[in-house]
């Protein structure tokens, strides 16, 4: 790479280079190109023009620049002539001095200062910049005062064709479904080339495949890479490594290149159908083997993987379609066959069925290439095993009258062994389904017996299981359970369906309806239930009530006239019989309380007692309940004035450490003296266990005190004395001191 760079740089340099050598002569033989210097006119022609002419003429400038340029990575011995910078009012007497400033100045572009040519000192790169702005101006070279405003131009790098094209994205990945068409698109890259796009071919590029063929093409300019084969199949080869080229200058000798990979992925498309690894399997199970045990396993493989791989398999024929099944795992994409009925060795021995697999996804595409299934063919054989008892039902019902006489065969229970040896059976009931131990069975032959009398109206069915067990292998037992329904008799007489108390209102009409009863019966017979009312015999002329059957099985008793008297008479019993339909027929004999009540006009009971009917006129009920209502209240009054009055006589001694004030009145009354024998001891007051019953009351008045006590008394308003206030009364010579106290 080094050598065909160097010859492409020495290719390109060498006409230039030529042509530098021959550059300067030429320079101050004519006016210099256009791109590198161009003069105006003298500025002493522009002073002598007149000032009208100078203010109708726009002045022209000293500088008109055009871009100059120059190659970049240019390395020769001496630096590079890039332009020349002149002016017309240089006469050449060497008195103008060409200044440059601006990017580069000095470091990578130096001038002289006398000739104006600016030389390159530095090798450049046009990545790095591709363009330089400077500022020449013509100085004075004695005085250095500007000869002509400054002027700006730029010096551009020029392209050389330096930099290879690179992948930035590169390694790249892409996926392609197997079996497409020819000129499938799979994926493009992007090559990028640093060089300058818009100048000469430097950063034109051409891609290629070095390695990936005969599979797969690039399009030279676009880099879209396309399938070059068709059908390629992903089970023969998945994977496909490509070696993509993109080449600068158009593809063209000395061009730089750079590389990539790129790794094709074929995805998998269902083009394959599913095959049993073999045509015959075998299985063998045994009889006892619970339901739903998973028997054996068959596998259909398929080429394709993931869902295109996914088979469902079905049993399509045999001879044992009804007890076997097959259910797909799709973790491990085979086919369990399944127990779904119980086996018979003694029955069947052998079964053969017929299992297909099929593909569940279909791509129509491939539909040509056959059907996407295969069958094989399963053979169980059935193993023997010692079996339990098997009872000739799965469950028995049996039924049984509730009169049905101790001892007595209700029903019978049988079961086999279904072994070839046929072990005898012994039965017996668990007694954990019969607390109350109310049957037995016969252990040889299953009959079942009634041990205690049976009540419908107590428990309708019982639900007992049966145990089967062999003589000959005690771990072999099957259990059945039998429901025994007690059937009803006649054994229970009818009654009133509730207690009922009737009530007849003493202003009450002949054939009024004074109520209506219902009975009930404990039986339960087939047609339902149809009763039979009627009075007793002795009865039957009844002078005050009688009866009437309605149609909803129920009776009405009406009162025959009226006048109906609590004095005369407050309660009448009236026995009614009432008899079932049954065989036979049972009765029962139920009484009816019937109350003579005051009634409103309306009829709505109001009192019923006879108490009641003498008290003065005038009061109600409603006066009587008002009445005790203020005979309460007065009561509850009294309570609380007892309690209050208590409260009031408690005493009010404080203890000796409590914070105790002092407001001490003075009078001037005279007192009994020492000769008063009848005043308060004050050791006995300074004593709250002594003053019990001779504290002072609150509220009693000032007379009573002045009548048992000759002190003068201190009686204060129970509203101006907090409630923790006490006195202490004492006496000394004739004064009297009433001492008030409180607590804080």
């Amino acid at each position: 790479m080094p050598e065909r760079l160097a010859e492409m740089l020495l290719d390109l340099w060498t006409p230039l280079i030529i042509l530098w050598i021959t550059l300067p002569p030429c320079i101050y033989m004519a006016p210099m190109n256009q791109s590198q210097v161009l003069m105006s006119g003298s500025p002493l022609e522009i002073n002598s023009l007149g000032e009208e002419q100078r203010i109708l003429n726009r002045s022209k400038r000293g500088w008109v620049w055009n871009q100059m340029f120059v190659l970049e990575e240019f390395s020769g011995p001496e630096p590079i002539l890039v332009g020349r910078l002149h002016t017309d009012l240089d006469p050449g007497s060497k008195k103008i001095k060409y200044i440059l400033s601006g990017d580069g100045a000095g470091t990578i572009f130096q001038i002289n200062d006398v000739t104006g040519d600016i030389h390159a000192i530095k090798r450049l790169d046009r990545e790095e910049k591709a363009e330089y702005t400077l500022t020449a101006q013509a100085v004075d070279w004695e005085t250095s005062k500007p000869l002509e405003p400054p002027s700006e131009f730029i010096i551009k790098v020029q392209d050389i064709n330096d930099n290879a094209p690179e992948f930035l994205n590169g390694p790249y990945h892409a996926t392609v479904p197997e079996m497409s068409i020819l000129g499938t698109s799979v994926t493009n890259v992007t090559a990028t080339d640093a060089d300058d796009p818009v100048y000469g071919n430097s950063a034109k590029l051409v891609y290629s495949i070095l390695e990936g063929q005969p599979y797969f093409s690039i399009e030279p300019e676009t880099a879209i890479i396309k399938t070059a084969l068709p059908n390629m199949d992903r089970e023969a080869k998945e994977e496909y490594l490509v070696v993509i080229q993109a080449k600068d200058m158009g593809g063209h000798s000395g061009g730089l290149s750079g590389t990539t990979t790129l790794t094709v992925t074929l995805t998998d498309v269902n083009d394959n159908p599913p095959k049993f690894a073999q045509s015959l399997y075998h299985f063998s199970v045994p009889e006892d083997v619970v339901l739903g045990t998973a028997i054996g396993r068959v596998k259909a493989n398929d080429q394709d993987i993931g869902e295109n791989a996914q088979s469902s398999y079905d049993i399509i024929d045999g001879d044992g379609t009804a007890l076997f099944e097959i259910t797909s795992d799709a973790q491990a994409q085979d086919g369990i066959i399944r127990l779904r009925k119980p086996l018979d060795f003694e029955t069947k021995k052998s079964y053969t069925l017929k299992v297909e697999a099929a593909n569940v996804h279909i791509d129509p595409r491939f539909s040509g290439r056959g059907p996407f299934k295969d069958t094989a063919t399963v053979k169980i054989v059935v193993e023997d095993a010692d079996e339990p008892p098997v009872f000739s039902s799965p469950t028995y019902l049996l039924e049984v009258h509730e009169n049905a006489a101790l001892n007595s065969v209700i029903g019978q229970v049988t079961a086999r062994d279904p072994d070839i040896t046929s072990s005898p059976i012994r039965f017996s009931i668990d007694r954990h389904t019969d607390l109350e131990r109310q049957f037995n069975i016969n252990a040889d032959d299953g009959k079942i017996t009634l041990a205690t009398p049976l009540d419908r109206e107590l428990s309708v069915w019982h639900n007992i299981t049966i145990i089967a067990t062999e003589i000959r292998n005690h771990s072999q037992i099957s259990r059945v359970p039998v429901a025994i329904k007690v059937l009803d008799v006649n054994d229970n007489a009818p009654e009133f369906a509730s207690e009922y108390e009737a009530f007849l209102c003493e202003n009450g009409k002949p054939g009024q309806v004074i109520q209506t009863v219902s009975a009930m019966d404990k039986d339960d017979p087939k047609n339902g239930h149809y009763f039979l009312y009627s009075l007793l015999p002795e009865m039957v002329n009844n002078p005050n009530f009688t009866i009437k059957k309605n149609e909803d099985n129920s009776l009405s008793i009406l009162a025959k006239h009226n006048g109906f008297n609590r004095q005369k008479q407050e309660v009448y019993l009236l026995p009614i019989i009432i008899s079932d339909s049954g065989n036979p027929p049972l009765s029962s004999t139920s009484t009816l309380t019937i109350r003579v009540c005051g009634c409103s006009n309306d009829g709505v009971v109001q009192s019923c007692n006879v108490e009641a009917y003498v008290l003065p006129i005038g009061l109600s009920m409603g006066a009587l309940i008002a009445i005790l209502a203020c005979i309460i209240l007065l009561l509850v009054i009294v309570v609380l004035f007892v309690t209050l009055r208590r409260h009031k006589n408690e005493p009010l001694i404080i203890k000796d450490d409590e914070d105790v004030r002092e407001n001490i009145i003075r009078y001037d009354d005279e007192g009994g003296g020492e000769e008063d024998t009848e005043a308060f001891d004050i050791a006995t007051l300074q004593n709250p266990d002594g003053i019990n019953g001779f504290l002072p009351r609150w509220g009693l008045p000032i007379q009573w005190w002045e009548e048992r006590n000759p002190i003068q008394t201190c009686l204060f308003s129970r509203s101006r004395i907090p409630h923790s206030l006490r006195f202490i009364f004492f006496h000394k010579d004739t004064k009297i001191n009433c001492i008030t106290q409180w607590t804080t």
